[in-house]
């Protein structure tokens, strides 16, 4: 890729042409000159249409045309994308780029999202996230993010500020009152309503509350219902009535639901995929607007608390949880659960240790081997690692310590990525490079489904792959004017070498960035030029019926 500076060349055409209500887009573009034009790549443009060789010019924020465009026409950037795809921005559709990420003036560049081509991000997926939205909003707006952020209200931040870590059910004051946050939340603007019973607090709502939540976000014009299903394994009801649940939401409250970070999660459920895809194809076939994301990775991430400790005893939170541990009579009573726990997670050796605050010595080995060091158990040393550890921000119940869970199989992240309505994320952070404390998710999941599940082996056509990163998503969460390539959308552009493009983040290494992208372009701004993330930042919150 080149970039060819065309600043002194004479410039054809008249702006007046473009500004004109009476001209198209095409009229205007072919008599204008541009301020980034992209020649000859390989245009994906993000409907699922096939490939083609086109040009891409940009005014503005603006895309003004997509196709040959004459030789003669000049622009202050040209970049030569010969070899190259050409790509609408991706748009990620389970972000936690801002536990703190994004809010810190350090992290607002948001450089390994750029470096995989992201351009958008959805935040506080999982049920969390503030229940009041503006303070998040405006200190997102005051550092200027280098790219755009789509913000979700989320059940269990909402539950939190309420109830706190109780497991009861609302009473009509409480739930009233947490109506109201979602409701002034989507009045500001949020775009969906988001869920994650799996964690604390939400584990302990009960699904009519969460149709009554999700029918206030109903009220508000295109939103949705996405969620952290209820199980992903076997832990209680099971990942086939987990994903029902969903579907009850979504019919009920009468609004799409979303499958978030679809997985079959644990030995006791490889192969359920099968039936999995059969449900929401039902439910699809019955009209309701069923949808799912993915990461392209075999480990999930999450927290020893949420994967170890049984549901009714993380109630009060980490703190409540230590001393439930300390108390002989109560670990007894919590020991066996455990034990299955760490079954249902493929044992000790599956579950590697990315960031423990009181010992950081211990972050990239496995469970089994801390254990063996210590000469214990290893569930009694992930019982002293819960006595002992931490939380994350932002709600989030990250008891004990961060861990990277080894838990999938193949043919079930291939049979879910194959489906037509599965969308793609990366559920990582944003954390200070070289702090080792990411799933390399962070770092590499879009290149990483390019690389291995289209150019390596092919699970799917590059076109299904680029329409899961841009325009379904835009089009399941009603983003307006971007994840396409298209005269009048918003140029959310991405550039990548097929031959280069891979992730280069491991489990063991996960600070690493993705390689092969060569341009971004964020509201028709350079945000990666030549492979390098540029020195300004050109994002946006977006916010539902505003750009």
């Amino acid at each position: 890729m080149k970039i060819v500076p065309m600043a002194g060349i004479a410039r054809l055409g008249i702006v007046a042409g473009l500004l004109a209500a009476t001209a198209s887009f095409a009229t205007a573009a072919a008599a204008a000159d541009y301020d980034v034009l992209i020649r000859g790549g390989t245009v994906v443009d993000g409907t699922g249409a096939a490939r083609r060789k086109a040009d891409v010019a940009v005014k503005g924020e603006r895309i003004v045309l997509v196709g040959a465009i004459p030789a003669s026409a000049t622009a202050d950037k040209v970049v030569d994308a010969t070899g190259e795809y050409v790509v609408p921005g991706f748009i990620d559709a389970h972000s936690h780029v801002t536990m703190p990420g994004i809010l810190t003036p350090e992290l607002a560049p948001a450089k390994p999202v750029l470096l995989q081509g992201i351009t958008t991000v959805m935040i506080n997926p999982d049920g969390f996230g503030p229940a009041d939205l503006k303070p998040q909003i405006d200190a997102i707006e005051k550092q200027v993010p280098g790219i755009n952020v789509v913000p979700m209200i989320g059940h269990n931040g909402v539950r939190e500020a309420v109830m706190g870590i109780a497991d009861r059910q609302p009473t009509p004051a409480e739930l009233q009152k947490m109506e109201g946050y979602v409701d002034a939340a989507m009045k500001l603007g949020a775009y969906g309503f988001s869920d994650g019973p799996f964690y604390v607090p939400g584990k302990y709502s009960k699904t009519p509350e969460i149709v009554d939540l999700a029918k206030v976000a109903a009220r508000y014009p295109h939103a949705f219902y996405i969620s952290h299903v209820r199980d992903e394994s076997s832990y209680d009801i099971g990942v086939l009535n987990a994903i029902q649940e969903l579907i009850t939401v979504s019919r009920e409250a009468k609004l799409p639901g979303i499958v978030t970070h679809m997985k079959m999660l644990g030995p006791d459920v490889w192969g359920k995929s099968a039936d999995a895809i059969r449900i929401i194809d039902k439910a699809r076939a019955e009209g309701l607007s069923i949808w799912a994301d993915q990461y392209p990775y075999g480990a999930s991430g999450s927290s020893l608390q949420a994967s170890l400790v049984p549901g009714w005893a993380q109630e009060g939170g980490p703190e409540a949880i230590a001393k439930r541990l300390q108390n002989p009579e109560t670990r007894a009573k919590m020991r066996p659960e455990m034990v299955r726990n760490l079954a249902r997670r493929g044992g000790a050796n599956a579950i590697q240790i990315a960031k423990y605050e009181p010992d950081p010595s211990l972050n990239g080995k496995r469970l089994d081997e801390i254990a063996r060091a210590k000469g214990q158990d290893p569930l009694d040393t992930a019982i002293d690692m819960l006595i002992k550890g931490n939380s994350a921000p932002d709600g989030m119940p990250l008891g004990g310590a961060f861990i990277v869970s080894f838990n999938m199989n193949d043919a079930d992240i291939e049979n879910i990525m194959k489906q037509p309505w599965t969308m793609t994320s990366t559920d990582g952070g944003l954390s200070k490079f070289g702090s080792g404390t990411e799933h390399p998710r962070a770092y590499g999941a879009f290149p990483r489904k390019i690389r291995k599940y289209v150019l390596d082996k092919p699970v799917i056509p590059m076109e299904q792959a680029i329409h899961s990163m841009t325009g379904l998503p835009a089009q399941v969460f009603t983003i307006p004017e971007r994840g396409v390539l298209k005269a009048g959308y918003y140029a959310d552009i991405v550039v990548f070498d097929p031959a280069k493009i891979r992730d280069m983040a491991t489990y063991e290494k996960p600070d690493a960035y993705s390689v092969g992208i060569t341009t971004v372009l964020v509201n028709g701004h350079e945000a990666v030029d030549g492979g390098a993330v540029t020195d300004h930042r050109y994002g946006r919150v977006l916010l539902r019926g505003r750009s």
